[in-house]
């Protein structure tokens, strides 16, 4: 899993098909997001929806600006069952494309900031299991703990 995607040249019929999956597989899996390489596709590509009615789609996205910091439980579609602490930047400026490959740029506190910086970890050939805080815990132990 730990290898570095390749950014995207071009859209293409077969790239915007790889994106509506990656949406479907996201919210089918009740995520709030998920990267390319998650679903065996090596290209800089992530969808990210932390409301439910928000999507957004990150292509050959660059963390352009980090600063403060959270700290939270996070989780993985590609480690199930499992979460951890972990802490991130609380505000992240990404500079990205979208669906036609125009490129923008973005500013993004909170749980959006979390997720941009998981997925471009993901991009990166990184998982967030690399930064936990102390151990790796079942979901269902921090269920009991609520």
């Amino acid at each position: 899993m730990n290898k570095t995607c390749k950014a995207v040249k071009e859209m293409t019929d077969r790239t915007r098909e790889l994106i509506d999956d990656m949406f479907d597989t996201m919210y089918e899996a009740e995520g709030v997001g998920l990267a390319a390489p998650q679903v065996g596709i090596l290209k800089r590509i992530t969808v990210i929806d932390v409301t439910g009615e928000d999507p957004l789609l990150l292509i050959n996205p660059v963390i352009l600006k980090a600063s403060g910091e959270q700290t939270g439980n996070e989780g993985c579609l590609s480690v199930p069952g499992k979460t951890g602490v972990v802490t991130r930047p609380d505000y992240v400026r990404i500079k990205a494309y979208n669906r036609e490959m125009e490129p923008f740029e973005m500013e993004a506190t909170d749980l959006l900031a979390r997720a941009i910086c998981h997925e471009v970890e993901h991009l990166d050939g990184h998982l967030y299991v690399e930064k936990v805080e102390g151990r790796l815990m079942d979901v269902s132990e921090l269920e009991e703990e609520e």
